[in-house]
């Protein structure tokens, strides 16, 4: 593995403006990741979790420090540059999937692609290729209301991969998910470290999806223990 990270955060700090004053969720969150690695992040609520995940992903900006992909510094990137980054790099699965309900399995896993301007055909290929990775061939055209809980986390997780991303940022992606279904998600995640190489960052309470990870970071109140 590089020594130096595939991901690599350096001192991160994040303030909130409150009107007594600025709140600072994250005070100095320095870490890296290489490349192929599993790291689970876990912490009680509040303690700057997902607020590290999303700047992590350049869904948000760091009121200090900096974020380097392969040595590249994604934190000083204009916007339009970043959502560029952002969409082909780093793929994202929520603890609620984020679906849109008007449109079916397979159109909801295209859509990164075709907002990339890739061609229809091929994005379609795409999507029905991972959707049947994950054992959802029979439901390209079922709608987010005919799905169940695990169907639908697996079709999220087919979004955050249709681009290719070396990265899969997850925020609490079984604790929507009864404990069987849960079990199976976190199989999956597993599986596509393994079969694809695939880095892993995941912020969970689930002690037994952490217990998959290669390594697990502790955060408490904005900081590395």
């Amino acid at each position: 593995m590089n020594s130096t990270g595939f991901l690599r955060v350096e001192n991160l700090h994040k303030e909130f403006p409150k009107r007594g004053g600025p709140v600072e969720v994250l005070k100095g969150i320095t870490f890296t990741l290489d490349r192929g690695e599993m790291l689970g992040v876990v912490g009680v609520s509040g303690a700057g979790k997902t607020t590290l995940l999303q700047i992590v992903g350049t869904l948000d900006r760091a009121t200090s420090g900096s974020v380097f992909y392969d040595g590249r510094d994604v934190t000083s990137m204009p916007e339009g540059m970043l959502a560029e980054f952002r969409n082909r790099n780093v793929g994202f699965v929520f603890q609620f999937h984020h679906l849109l309900s008007e449109f079916d399995a397979r159109e909801n896993v295209m859509l990164p692609c075709l907002i990339a301007g890739m061609a229809r055909d091929m994005a379609m290929k795409k999507a029905e290729d991972l959707l049947s990775e994950v054992g959802l061939s029979e439901r390209f055209t079922h709608r987010v209301g005919e799905l169940s809980g695990g169907e639908l986390q697996r079709v999220a997780i087919c979004r955050a991969l249709v681009m290719g991303p070396e990265i899969l940022l997850a925020d609490e992606p079984t604790g929507n998910l009864d404990k069987e279904t849960a079990r199976g998600v976190a199989q999956l995640l597993g599986d596509l470290n393994r079969k694809k190489g695939l880095s892993l960052v995941i912020v969970t309470h689930n002690e037994e999806l952490a217990g998959r990870m290669h390594r697990v970071l502790k955060i408490d109140d904005g900081i590395v223990r």
